[in-house]
This record gives structure tokens, C-alpha cells and sequence, in this order.
């Protein structure tokens, strides 16, 4: 069965015309799960597929460039015409609870009307429908994780944000498609509040992984994405493509 992955936004840290944030749609076989939610994604979804349709969210971590669209879409299918037929599980780091649908969120409807919440933690992996997830904790400024996704035998792993790690580098171990955040032009950009990676560090991650490709995402927009991309190639020596708002790559 078919496995792919459409990039919902890739800009960060905020959208611009036709630059959303982080976001990626994973199909495999029935089963459709909407990894991370930033600005604009909600919107980018529903050129591919029906909200309803969905069989879970997973998020990273809490910045608002990963996770502010949950509250996009909980006011389309709390209050729109969009025919939810019972709530959608959602993955996500410790307090994304409390941060979008606590008592002072201003929601007129439960928030367990359409999301049925789940906190992941270092050892969380779930079967849904078709897919099989997992996940490690990376070097980010808050609780962040990257997401190994398993389909029959094709493996796609999606970094989140992080700085260079074991951890990623552990948990990308043979895969498919490393989708890895380049945020940053050089090392020295890197402090303990602002921990990305560079088009290098990414190729060196996939090299150390033995990922069988790369696709860039989460680049600045001082750098940009076709400049980070090229680094990025030039240093894997493999197959590396940008992610680009809208395509769709088969794993």
C-alpha cells in the first residue's frame, strides 16, 4: 500500500504568503494522521483531505510555528459545518492541554467534544490504522520530539526542531526519508534557548542514521530553503529535496 507524506508549511517562525509553519500530512494505506500544526496548516489541509478524515494529530512541541493551528482547527469542527463524527485523538508533549483548552481559553464547547487528548512521553509508540509511530526526545528549548513513522516496510522519521543529536540520529537508523529541520546558517547561531541545525548537521544526521534520503524543511528566511537545500546535498551526497508547501512525496 501506498505511503506518503504531503508538507502541510515548512516557514518558520512565522507564515508569509503562501509559507505556512511546520506541518505534514502522513498517509499510509486508510489511514491519515496530521503531524504538527502550525499557522496556516489547518488551512493547507483541507486542500488534501476532509478534516473529519483524520485519524489522529501528533505535535512536536509547543512552539506556536508546530502547534497553534489545534487551535485553528478545534474552532472549525467545534463551531463550523464540518460534520465531525467522533473526537480526534491527539498526541502531544506534556501541557499542550493546559496551554490551548485551559479554564481561561475562552472555548464555549468541551474541548473533549473534538480532540480526545493524550500526553506523549520518551517511551510512547501507538499503532493507528496503518501506520506504526514512535518517537524520541530531542535537544530543543522546551520538550520537543521527533516522530518515526513505520509503514509496512518503508520508514519515515521527521526531526521536529532540535540541535544535532544522538537521539535523532538513533531513531532515523535506516530510514527512507529523514525529514530534518536546517534552521540555522552556522553552529555559532546555537544557544541554550535557541537550539536548531544547520543544512550540514541535517546531511551529517542522515548520514550517521544511513537515511536513504532528505528532504529540508524549517529553513530562515535569511538563509532559504534553496540555499539550505543545496548545503545540504552537497554534504549528504544522496538524494535531498526540498519541502515545499503542497507536495507530495511517496516513502
Amino acid at each position: 500500500m501506498t505511503f506518503t507524506i504531503t508538507v502541510l508549511g515548512a516557514a518558520t517562525p512565522y507564515p508569509a504568503p503562501d509559507a505556512a509553519c511546520s506541518g505534514y500530512l502522513l498517509r499510509a494505506g486508510a489511514t491519515k494522521v496530521w503531524v504538527d500544526a502550525g499557522f496556516g496548516t489547518f488551512a493547507n489541509l483541507q486542500r488534501h483531505l476532509h478534516p473529519a478524515e483524520l485519524d489522529a494529530i501528533w505535535i512536536s512541541h509547543l512552539h506556536l510555528d508546530h502547534s497553534h493551528d489545534l487551535q485553528t482547527a478545534f474552532y472549525a469542527l467545534a463551531y463550523g459545518d464540518l460534520g465531525l463524527a467522533a473526537p480526534i485523538p491527539v498526541y502531544g508533549p506534556p501541557g499542550w492541554v493546559a496551554k490551548y483548552f485551559g479554564e481561561h481559553a475562552g472555548h464555549f464547547s468541551d474541548m473533549t467534544d473534538v480532540f480526545e487528548p493524550h500526553e506523549v512521553a520518551e517511551d510512547w509508540s501507538r499503532h493507528i490504522g496503518d501506520l506504526r509511530l514512535s518517537l524520541c526526545r530531542v535537544h530543543h528549548s522546551q520538550p520537543a520530539y521527533a516522530l518515526r513513522a513505520e509503514h509496512e516496510d518503508r520508514v519515515l522519521v521527521y526531526s521536529g526542531d532540535t540541535a544535532p543529536c544522538e537521539e535523532l540520529v538513533r531513531l532515523a537508523a535506516g530510514a527512507d526519508l529523514l525529514v530534518c529541520e536546517a534552521d540555522f546558517d552556522s553552529p555559532e547561531q546555537r544557544t541554550d534557548e535557541v537550539l536548531h541545525s544547520t543544512p550540514e548537521e541535517a546531511a551529517e544526521m542522515a548520514l550517521a542514521a544511513g537515511a536513504r534520503k532528505l528532504m529540508i524543511t524549517h529553513v530562515a528566511y535569511s538563509l532559504g530553503i534553496e540555499a539550505a537545500t543545496a548545503r545540504a546535498a552537497a554534504a549528504f551526497g544522496g538524494p535531498t529535496v526540498a519541502a515545499r508547501e503542497n507536495e507530495t512525496h511517496e516513502i
